[in-house]
């Protein structure tokens, strides 16, 4: 059914009648005023059974968010590229078992001729953060960069920790699928995109551009716990991150796991074969062998960047925590800010949050708990 709701401003979209309270919950974010704009979309058995969005794109809120509105997605978008690599898997492209160096053979360079796909793609290479100084806009230089990742010595042994990758592991599974694929993260998307009408982006156009929410910085920072060497080089060094560059040339550039502009809607759907038995739309692109290679737990434990007990796939973080709702069974990914996406195979189900109003929250962002369990609550 078509759904607005006066306590949201400019509220629009549809939603299934048995899904009422999800409408509630995302309007009860905005009369809380946790909210500025905002959309959340779930898919089951490939249907479309929530996408509804609200409040503003800016600041001065005289923009409405629409149907039309993307943002930024941080590392949201890691769950993308996890869908891509399982895409080659399945594909006979790659394999999450053989060595990187296989594929990418500079990679083998200072001790890592061992590391695996799936190690790489599980935060367990040692690489989260690039270690030599550079400048900030290096990160722009997609080729520089993995030169300096296939150059540089791992920072704890592979394989025996994890470590999150904020920034290096878009540029990691990038060039796998690079080197595999002949194509870019954006090039791959958009063959996607084409296909499915997913509004999903990795480099975006000056009209693609003038689509996007603006996303005014949290309160406060994040809580990175006990800063050690590895949390500072992977986010607090003058060159963890582009800062300093013009937002339209960041935008414009492929920096994958970090710069991704999605719509709600594409993002539930993008990830949607992983719980949905490889299909989108009908069209077959995962196997069986490809989504238990993509869904296994690679490693648990203490993460040596961020300050939880994590357990990570290929790609994706296992629902352990609860960060993504009620079913320990499920998977997802978070970005900077609150956005996520909700992937749950047991119930053939997928979701995405994004918003532009940005939380200090790494993951479990409150206000998308709140949808999640509404979901949970109508099926």
């Amino acid at each position: 059914m078509n759904w607005s709701d006066a306590r949201t401003p400019n509220s629009s979209g549809a939603l299934r009648e048995t899904f009422a309270s999800v409408g509630d919950a995302f309007c009860d974010n905005f009369t809380e005023e946790l909210e500025l704009g905002a959309a959340f979309a779930v898919v089951i058995d490939g249907a479309l059974v929530v996408d509804i969005r609200g409040g503003y794109v800016d600041k001065a809120e005289q923009q409405p968010w629409t149907e039309d509105t993307l943002t930024c997605v941080y590392s949201t978008g890691k769950a993308v590229l996890a869908l891509l690599i399982a895409q080659a898997v399945s594909d006979g492209k790659l394999d999450y078992d053989a060595p990187v160096a296989q594929y990418w053979p500079e990679f083998a360079q200072a001790g890592k001729s061992g590391v695996s796909v799936a190690q790489l793609l599980s935060h367990q290479a040692g690489l989260c953060g690039i270690a030599d100084e550079m400048l900030p806009q290096t990160w722009l230089d997609w080729d520089d960069i993995t030169s300096r990742l296939a150059a540089m010595a791992p920072l704890w042994e592979p394989g025996t920790a994890n470590g999150y990758h904020p920034q290096t592991f878009g540029f990691l599974a990038g060039e796998l699928l690079r080197r595999v694929r002949g194509k870019s993260v954006g090039e791959l998307i958009s063959t996607l995109r084409e296909a499915h009408g997913l509004e999903v982006y990795c480099g975006m156009t000056p009209d693609e551009m003038q689509r996007t929410a603006f996303m005014p910085k949290p309160p406060t920072a994040p809580d990175l716990g006990e800063l050690n060497e590895y949390t500072q080089l992977a986010f607090l060094k003058k060159w963890s991150a582009p800062a300093g560059v013009a937002r339209e040339d960041w935008m414009a550039a492929e920096i994958p796991a970090s710069n991704m502009h999605a719509d709600a809607r594409s993002l539930a759907r993008m990830v949607h074969p992983f719980a949905n038995g490889g299909q989108l739309d009908g069209a077959q692109y995962l196997t069986s062998q490809a989504i238990d290679g993509a869904l296994a737990e690679r490693i648990r434990g203490d993460d040596l960047v961020l300050p939880f007990h994590l357990s990570w796939t290929a790609g994706l973080m296992r629902n352990i925590n609860q960060h993504f709702g009620p079913n320990e069974a499920a998977y997802g990914h978070a970005g900077f800010g609150g956005s996520c996406v909700l992937i749950d195979p047991q119930n053939r189900l997928t979701a995405a949050y994004v918003m532009n109003k940005m939380s200090p929250y790494l993951v479990g962002d409150p206000r998308a708990l709140r949808l999640i369990n509404a979901v949970y609550d109508g099926l």
